[in-house]
């Protein structure tokens, strides 16, 4: 007897996530910190202050060539300038993940990181910049 998996995902799901469609990116700035790197796959998750449009805080941005990945520090604070790519799914699609595997999500969302600023959050150089305003 051959039985059914429950974990497995129809192919119609795979397939519209696979091909989805991503509109024009829209670009985006926000302050936060590297969470972690990843040199083989030249990404980075980041922790943003402010969250995207699908409420994380948390995204894995792809590196653009203009960035380098030994220019970065853990921890440190960053105005990051990114295109935040968004590819809609079908009500069908999301129907299923929400009913069947409880995700609520109604689009993908790719992060590209296209260049950044170090902030410099809490020096005294900051700190006196502000009394002088």
């Amino acid at each position: 007897m051959v039985k059914k998996k429950e974990d497995e995902i129809p192919d119609w799901v795979t397939d519209e996530i696979q091909n989805a469609k991503f509109e024009k990116p829209q670009k985006m700035k926000k302050t936060g910190y590297v969470l972690e790197m990843y040199s083989e796959d030249n990404k980075i998750d980041a922790q943003l202050y402010d969250p995207v449009e699908d409420g994380r805080h948390i995204v894995t941005m792809d590196l653009s060539k203009k960035v380098k990945m030994e220019d970065l520090e853990k921890g440190v604070v960053y105005e990051f300038t990114f295109d935040q790519h968004k590819a809609p799914l079908s009500k069908k699609v999301s129907e299923y993940l929400e009913k069947e595997k409880e995700i609520e999500m109604n689009a993908i969302y790719q992060f590209e990181l296209k260049s950044l600023e170090l902030l410099d959050v809490g020096s005294s150089e900051a700190a006196n910049d502000d009394l002088e305003e």
